[in-house]
């Protein structure tokens, strides 16, 4: 059983490396471009192209599998100063109003998604299916997620940490 929890904790944490790795080669990209424009006179397009790209990616790739629903930013002045009940309620609307919408675009975004191949980007000369092709995990994401928060509203089930405030996530300068 050792064997198979490890192998699990690995493939779990892959996303979170991905993400790291995404961020990583900004970094280094736009050092190298940096380097190459100012220091070497010699101005290359595609770091641009490769910030943009991974940046894009790693926003969206970091929602749809690393970011854990506790850890998101929300508007919560009127939320936190309601009762439990009416959060409740306010989760199972939002929830159901969210992923409606979500659910009603998603063929839209995946026609585009889908038509933008015959695109490609300037300097790599990569698809543009390619690079927009993460909208589709992080849309159907959204959709899940947003289920649960509704079905958690409908239960009662959301957990303390994904309701109640932490004075570690607010800045109260």
């Amino acid at each position: 059983m050792e064997p198979v929890t490890t192998l699990w904790q690995r493939l779990a944490a892959l996303p979170r490396h991905i993400s790291a790795l995404l961020l990583g080669s900004m970094f280094a990209v736009f050092i190298l471009q940096i380097v190459f424009r100012y220091f070497l006179n010699l101005p290359v397009g595609w770091t641009v192209e490769w910030v943009t790209i991974a940046w894009v990616w790693g926003i969206l790739f970091s929602f749809a599998f690393v970011v854990r629903q506790g850890d998101m930013i929300r508007l919560d002045i009127v939320y936190s100063a309601v009762p439990r009940a009416v959060r409740r309620a306010f989760d199972i609307f939002t929830g159901l109003t969210c992923a409606t919408i979500f659910i009603y675009t998603l063929p839209a975004a995946w026609g585009y998604v889908t038509f933008m191949e015959i695109e490609r980007t300037a300097y790599l000369r990569w698809p543009f299916d390619l690079v927009f092709g993460i909208y589709i995990p992080f849309h159907i994401s959204v959709i899940i997620r947003m289920l649960l928060t509704a079905w958690g509203g409908i239960m009662g089930s959301r957990t303390r940490d994904e309701v109640d405030l932490h004075p570690e996530t607010h800045d109260y300068d």
